[in-house]
């Protein structure tokens, strides 16, 4: 409490005489006796003031030196492991969906192996690149589904990545049947991009079948599993395109899987013999 009622007077004191010597000397143009007083004055201050404050700042700025490479070290160690976490999370929740769907879609006996969307395929087909191949035991005409639907159909493979043939590609053909009445057709591509999906097309083998608009498809079935198994859904019937009379019923589909946003698939590969015979006797 002595301390501060002294200090304050001399600091004003202090003040008042800088301003005076600085504008002596600035009239001077620094040539006047105020600028050698003006140090032999504050020298002894500055002197005391930097006996206290320059040990602190030097222990502050070795500490912040030493210690703000390792914080920063940690902070990204953090980061990264908070972002394969997430990933991680992610890949998790996104293969038990496929999972999911696939023992829903009633398909036994296989297994699903889950990649990413890499690269979209060009002008004149609608495919894209995932990132499992081979090594993963994908192989060609594999199904590729997502949480929502049918994918696509598996046309090439190399090691580590393999192409799939879209659903929506013009040269696309799927078996399906309706999953109430079980009526079966054939659903083929539209040709359109990624960038406008566009709605499939509808062909019943049975000319006395009825359609209604809002029926769900879910694949047929090929021999084998290849390249569909069988239940998987695939959309749902828009508008009824046929005419009364016509030897076939025909309808506008619009597929379940969004093709214009594909990230994480699945391919549904069969389970290795021994496996299988391994969970039978369990």
């Amino acid at each position: 409490m002595h301390e501060s009622r002294w200090t304050r007077p001399v600091l004003v004191v202090l003040l008042v005489v800088a301003i005076a010597l600085i504008t002596l000397d600035f009239r001077d143009g620094g040539e006047s006796p105020a600028h050698t007083l003006g140090a032999d004055v504050f020298a002894p201050v500055e002197r005391v003031a930097g006996d206290v404050v320059n040990p602190i700042a030097g222990f502050f700025h070795a500490a912040g030196s030493n210690d703000s490479a390792e914080i920063a070290a940690l902070q990204r160690q953090n980061d990264q492991l908070r972002a394969e976490l997430a990933n991680n999370q992610v890949s998790e929740a996104d293969a038990a969906q496929l999972s999911t769907l696939l023992r829903l879609s009633g398909a036994g006996g296989y297994r699903v192996v889950a990649a990413s969307v890499i690269a979209a395929g060009g002008e004149y087909s609608d495919t894209v690149t995932i990132d499992a191949g081979s090594r993963e035991g994908v192989a060609v005409n594999e199904t590729v589904l997502n949480g929502d639907g049918l994918v696509g159909t598996v046309t090439a493979v190399t090691g580590d990545s393999a192409t799939v043939q879209l659903l929506t590609d013009a040269a696309s053909t799927v078996g399906v049947r309706t999953a109430d009445t079980d009526q079966i057709g054939a659903l083929s591509g539209s040709g359109a991009t990624m960038s406008a999906s566009d709605d499939l097309r509808l062909t019943l083998f049975s000319a006395t079948a009825v359609l209604h608009t809002g029926e769900t498809l879910v694949t047929f079935g090929s021999v084998g599993g290849s390249p569909y198994v069988a239940g998987v859904p695939v959309g749902a019937v828009v508008s009824v395109t046929s005419q009364p009379g016509s030897l076939t019923q025909t309808a506008l589909v619009r597929p379940f899987a969004d093709f214009t946003g594909l990230g994480v698939v699945g391919v549904v590969v069969p389970v290795p013999r021994h496996t299988a015979k391994a969970k039978a006797r369990t």
